[in-house]
């Protein structure tokens, strides 16, 4: 079934962009990979997918713009946007841009699949049993402004409000569950 189909990896993360495009090869898909969104646009118009998985936070070119020209490029393709920094506005826009899905970080190859399967076949893939629970949600908030602080936890903690120690302790967690 998934003999003929290809997919376009988009992430500047260069190690999840090998491992996902090696767990589509795994799977039979023919997969090629993009560090960045000129890079995508360049092979959507050599080869249009069946499906692109297009990371949001990427320097230079927006995950948003990739997805607004590759929907130019080609309607019929499946847009998957993925996120470690997800918002209710974030995914909106996405989707009026012409993204098919919107998933949050870290999502693997099984994830991405099943969404693109449920697209194809006409289901939501937004079921209510794929909402991340409020703790998941805290904690990428958590690494998000972690990440923007350079991984200064003095600095995350006043702009989150907690106390230092108190970060530091949530930090040291593993992260729950989606």
């Amino acid at each position: 079934m998934t003999e003929d189909r290809s997919v376009l990896v988009v992430d500047d993360d260069a190690v999840f962009r090998l491992r996902l495009c090696r767990a589509f090869r795994d799977r039979g898909w023919e997969a090629t990979e993009a560090a960045g969104g000129e890079e995508a646009l360049i092979l959507a118009r050599e080869n249009s997918p069946d499906l692109a998985v297009v990371d949001l936070r990427m320097p230079g070119m927006s995950g948003l713009d990739v997805v607004r020209d590759m929907r130019a490029l080609d309607s019929t393709t499946c847009i998957i946007m993925l996120t470690g920094f997800g918002s209710i506005a974030t995914a909106v826009t996405a989707t009026k841009l012409g993204a098919s899905h919107f998933l949050s970080k870290p999502a693997d190859a099984e994830q991405i699949l099943s969404a693109y399967h449920k697209l194809v076949e006409g289901d939501d893939p937004g079921s209510p049993n794929s909402v991340p629970s409020l703790a998941r949600v805290e904690w990428e908030h958590i690494q998000r402004v972690l990440e923007d602080c350079g991984g200064n936890i003095s600095q995350a903690a006043k702009l989150l409000g907690l106390h230092r120690r108190s970060l530091q302790r949530k930090l040291s967690k593993y992260p729950p569950p989606a």
